[in-house]
Formats: C-alpha cells, structure tokens, sequence
C-alpha cells in the first residue's frame, strides 16, 4: 500500500511539474533578456520554471521510494495516470487555453483501458 501511495504522489507532482512548467514557458522571455540585466523583470516565470523543476525532483524521489515496495510492472502503469491529469486540466484551465479534440479524448480513453487492462488482477 505505501508503494502504491508513494506512485500516486509521484504522479501527481509530475503532472503538476508539467502544468507549471507550461505556465512558466507561456511567460518564459527570451534568452537575450535571461542574460541582461533586466533578468529582474521576469521573476515570475523563472519562480514557476523552478517550482516545476522542484516538483519534478520531489516526484522522482517519490517514485525512487515506491520502487522500494512494489516491482515495477505493478508501478509503471500507474505513470500513465499523469497524461490522462495534465490533458484534463490542460482543457480544464484557462490558462492554458487549450482545445478540446475528439482525438485527444479517444487517446485518453484508450490510456484508461490500457491501465484497466494491465492493473485488473487475472484469473487463474
């Protein structure tokens, strides 16, 4: 159970990493102004660039714990969770200003039934 928890945590951070890190990137300046003087004026976009970085290393730490308790054909399905959360919020959110497509929601429900398919104990 503690395995299971630890990879939905790290789930989670990594599909909030990828939102941030999109966040940031809408707002990201050029690099010319990274490397001027004026570096000052984009704080927030560099606050979200290590805000996501810091999540990303937060959920592979969780990750690294959760390998410690389950095997990994147990663990690694349960990745596949964060395409499914970051598309939900990317369309969810107006920030991002993202468009809903049938195709996209096609895929997502093809990852759900592929994680179904892996994870639903057989019968022996």
């Amino acid at each position: 159970m503690k395995g299971v928890i630890l990879a939905l945590c790290s789930v989670l951070l990594v599909s909030c990493a990828q939102l941030v890190l999109r966040a940031a990137m809408l707002h990201f300046p050029p690099l010319a102004e990274l490397l001027s003087p004026q570096i000052w004026q984009h704080l927030q976009p560099l606050m979200l660039l290590c805000l996501g970085l810091g999540a990303y290393a937060l959920s592979m730490l969780c990750w690294m714990l959760a390998l410690r308790h389950l095997p990994l054909n147990r663990l690694y399905p349960l990745l596949s969770l964060s395409y499914v959360l970051v598309w939900l919020a990317a369309i969810s959110l107006p920030v991002f200003n993202e468009p809903f497509r049938w195709s996209s929601f096609a895929g997502v429900v093809l990852i759900v039934f592929g994680l179904l398919c892996v994870s639903l104990p057989r019968k022996r």
